[in-house]
């Protein structure tokens, strides 16, 4: 008997690598298969323009210098080479302004920062209540500002409730007063227009896998200023990405991110309103058969632009999302982020917004993208109303 795979609503931990992108790294694995540092012999000189070539599409569409676009293994990696390499080179006693609600990897290597000495403010953001909920003000960052604070991370969009935050306004901030801005740009990048020479942070984190490409390869964005910001490397042994970032370079992994970069800029504005249409009438349709047993997390529908297209960030009233999702085999879904699903903690991102234990617990987030069919919707709506239903009727509720 031939059974269905799961209908995929987790496009926030990871999205499936597009198969023009797939296309595009095939000869890399082949014939093309030289190492990039060994340009002395035809095979590794293709490899290596193919690498720069990669690095000017992806600067290109995103409007940088080519030469600001560092190789990383990942998002992770990339946050963590600009708070630690910034910071560690910095080696002086300072304060650092992050949100509450960044990624794992963002506050993690900030409390190692914080171990050795550095203050560290986290910001809160707009409450649950708020129809900005997640948001971090601008007047809320300049307050947390002090005459030592030498950095600064704002994630531009959440991964859990889809919030975008304020981040040029931020960045006049931090430029006025002379600290550099970090931002993990990684679920914004390919999902809302970006014009990185406008964004004003100084270093930007992003991966590929966020945006249809291979996982394994993303990118650290170094602006160009004067003087220049100099990081201290995490990695070392080799030299390579000029000496930021040592190992062999991943030739395949790098054509594919500049393949799926490509593609998300040139149909950018098309999908993301088909994508936000499908996540607006799956809301609708869980509001209609579930009424007040849900809620929204995150700022409202009524304020376009404050959110990412595809997200969709849920809570039960009387239901605990893990087992919901234990009977929804036909959905693939998360209760939060892929990084933290591990633990048995609530999501941290849910309890910056003033929710509660319980109330984060009872919470599911769904994340569309550029492979769900507006056919799936429905399906997706249907199963999870019943299963919902039931649940309640049984009485498998939170106590």
């Amino acid at each position: 008997m031939n059974v269905s795979p799961p209908i995929y609503l987790d496009n926030h931990a990871t999205t499936r690598c597009d198969p023009r992108v797939v296309e595009a790294m095939l000869p890399f694995f082949g014939e093309t298969y030289g190492n990039a540092a060994s340009t002395t012999h035809a095979y590794g000189t293709l490899a290596r323009r193919a690498v720069e070539d990669a690095r000017e599409r992806i600067a290109a569409c995103l409007t940088l210098p080519a030469q600001s676009v560092y190789f990383t293994s990942g998002a992770t990696e990339s946050n963590n080479l600009a708070i630690q390499g910034y910071l560690r080179r910095w080696n002086r006693p300072g304060h650092i302004v992050a949100t509450a609600i960044e990624h794992s990897s963002v506050l993690e290597p900030i409390e190692v920062m914080r171990s050795l000495g550095y203050d560290v403010t986290l910001l809160s953001p707009e409450q649950h209540d708020s129809p900005l909920a997640g948001r971090i003000s601008p007047e809320a960052f300049l307050a947390a500002v002090r005459p030592d604070t030498v950095f600064a991370s704002v994630g531009l969009a959440n991964n859990e409730i889809g919030v975008i935050q304020p981040l040029r306004q931020i960045a006049e901030i931090c430029r006025a007063k002379g600290i550099v801005l970090h931002t993990d740009a990684t679920q914004a990048v390919g999902k809302i227009p970006l014009d990185f020479s406008e964004l004003g942070a100084d270093l930007i984190s992003f991966s590929a896998h966020k945006l249809y490409g291979p996982k394994g390869i993303g990118a650290l964005v170094v602006a160009k200023r004067t003087p220049p910001l100099r990081l201290t490397p995490m990695i070392f042994g080799g030299g390579h990405e000029r000496g930021l970032r040592s190992g062999t370079l991943n030739v395949p992994g790098i054509v594919g991110f500049a393949a799926a970069v490509e593609l998300c800029c040139h149909n950018l504005q098309a999908e993301s309103d088909r994508i936000a249409l499908m996540r607006d009438r799956l809301f609708d349709l869980l509001k209609s058969g579930l009424g007040e047993e849900i809620a929204l997390n995150g700022p409202s529908w009524e304020r376009p632009g404050l959110r990412l297209p595809g997200n969709l960030n849920i809570r039960f009233r009387r239901l605990d999302g893990e087992t919901l999702l234990l009977h929804l085999p036909q959905l693939a879904m998360s209760s939060g982020s892929a990084c933290s699903s591990a633990t048995a903690k609530p999501s941290h991102v849910l309890l910056a917004l003033g929710l509660s234990e319980p109330e984060a617990r009872a919470s599911i987030r769904i994340g569309l993208g550029r492979f769900n069919t507006e056919q799936e919707i429905p399906i997706a709506a249907a199963a999870i109303i019943n299963a919902t239903h039931k649940l309640v009727q049984s009485n498998a509720i939170l106590g």
